[in-house]
């Protein structure tokens, strides 16, 4: 657990930088250059990932705190080592941990889910659970998790073309990418995974109505509830039937 959490703290200081360039209007191009003084960023993939979120030029902070991410990312990470053990299929639960704070981190800012990061984590995430199927024999939960991705994925697409829908096309797949890891599990974690965004994501809006921050027809940024009742659904119950049983 201990290299686990380690290695999530270094993935995580390394994400404001990726989450401030995506932090952009639809279709816009990626930001290359400092909000405060405009001195351009790096290229290619270490001026990507570097660690800490200040411009080293002119100090202002770019993107999230690194420390918050380095944090959430870190004790992400524990919590599915202390959920799975040292086990293969961990492996992709570990990896989505980064990948998630970055796309909330994104959404947060700009209402926006990255189609650069999510429909590749689609594609990755069958690729390897599908290795693990034909290593692991397990193709019963191979099929069951591309059935729970089509069946989040279109609910939400129901949800999001109602009308007066909040929800946006990123939504949709995202909701596919969490499908296929909660349907690897069973159809429990697909169905409370389905469930805790709505419970997750009304204590923060109502806190934001409360203190005037939004109106009611403001838009929220749903991708971070998606991901947290995830999360709560994998690590959850079995934590809690731990805890009950002692």
């Amino acid at each position: 657990m201990v290299g686990a959490v380690v290695l999530g703290a270094v993935f995580g200081a390394a994400l404001p930088t990726p989450a401030y360039r995506l932090s952009v209007e639809w279709k816009a191009p990626a930001r290359t250059s400092c909000r405060e003084c405009e001195a351009p960023l790096p290229t290619g993939g270490p001026g990507w990932l570097r660690f800490g979120s200040r411009c080293p030029g002119c100090g202002t902070r770019n993107g999230p705190p690194a420390w918050l991410l380095s944090v959430l990312v870190a004790a992400g990470c524990g919590g599915l080592t202390a959920r799975f053990g040292l086990v293969p299929q961990a492996l992709p639960f570990l990896v989505l941990v980064p990948l998630g704070c970055l796309l909330a981190a994104v959404d947060m800012a700009c209402l926006r889910l990255p189609e650069a990061l999510v429909l590749p984590g689609i594609g990755a995430s069958l690729v390897v659970f599908t290795g693990l199927a034909m290593v692991t024999g397990q193709w019963g939960q191979l099929l069951r998790a591309g059935l729970a991705a089509l069946a989040m994925g279109g609910g939400y697409l129901v949800l999001a073309l109602l009308p007066g829908g909040q929800l946006g096309g990123g939504d949709v797949t995202l909701a596919a990418l969490l499908g296929i890891f909660l349907g690897w599990l069973g159809w429990p974690f697909v169905l409370l995974g389905a469930v805790l965004p709505f419970l997750v994501n009304a204590p923060f809006a109502i806190g934001l109505l409360l203190a005037r921050r939004v109106g009611r027809g403001s838009s929220l940024p749903f991708g971070p509830a998606m991901l947290a009742g995830a999360y709560l659904a994998v690590v959850g119950p079995p934590a809690l039937l731990a805890v009950l049983s002692h």
